[in-house]
């Protein structure tokens, strides 16, 4: 049986539209998917924005910067609409590492608890009801997904922001820039159109390699 690693960020439409389809590998291959994190610094490539309370924007951004981020949320929503989810674009760039170390807590209480926060935090976060910077939010996250919240908050500070950073650091070396990232037997394949890819090498690599394609439906 295949081992499968996926990189995801909670703040990445492309990861949030991958999510289903890539959970439906785990009845079809009968595998458990291995989470991580990779929390993106959007402001270094894409630049920063964010609206101030009178709902002015404010932005670094150049216009090159402005159009790759309304493509992104115009290939995102093609997507989402189709499989009926919503997705409302973001009013700043959000740090997502207490989400992120919420989800390395959850990971360590099983498979549920952890698909249960993800998605979770995933539907909130993208209708603009949840505030993943928020400790007591994600706190509450996790309480409603299953896990016991005993010793997170000693966690966050401590050991689980090590543990992240760390992480971060490390998936930068290893060369993975983006979400959803997917890596079996070393080999690393960057975005949902190559599900057609991962599904080929986890039945073991029969016949020639696959296209790349982006069926929106979750079992794709």
């Amino acid at each position: 049986m295949k081992d499968l690693k996926v990189y995801i960020d909670y703040k990445s439409p492309y990861a949030y539209i991958a999510k289903d389809a890539t959970y439906a590998l785990e009845q079809e291959f009968g595998i458990e998917i291995d989470w991580y994190p990779l929390t993106l610094n959007i402001g270094s490539y894409l630049g920063t924005a964010k609206k101030s309370k009178s709902g002015k924007v404010v932005s670094n951004r150049s216009p090159r910067q402005w159009l790759a981020v309304k493509y992104a949320y115009k290939d995102t929503r093609r997507y989402a609409a189709l499989r009926g989810l919503t997705l409302y674009g973001t009013k700043k760039i959000w740090d997502t590492s207490i989400a992120a170390i919420g989800m390395l807590w959850a990971k360590q209480q099983g498979h549920d608890v952890l698909k249960n926060y993800t998605d979770s935090t995933y539907e909130q976060f993208w209708k603009e009801e949840l505030d993943v910077e928020d400790v007591d939010v994600v706190v509450g996250e996790l309480k409603e997904a299953g896990a016991d919240v005993s010793g997170f908050l000693d966690y966050l500070e401590g050991e689980g922001r090590t543990q992240h950073d760390a992480l971060q650091d490390e998936i930068l070396d290893l060369g993975y820039f983006g979400v959803p990232t997917y890596v079996i037997d070393d080999e690393v394949y960057f975005g949902r159109e190559h599900l057609p890819r991962i599904r080929w090498h986890l039945a073991g690599k029969p016949g020639p390699l696959p296209d790349v394609a982006y069926d929106y439906r979750a079992d794709a």
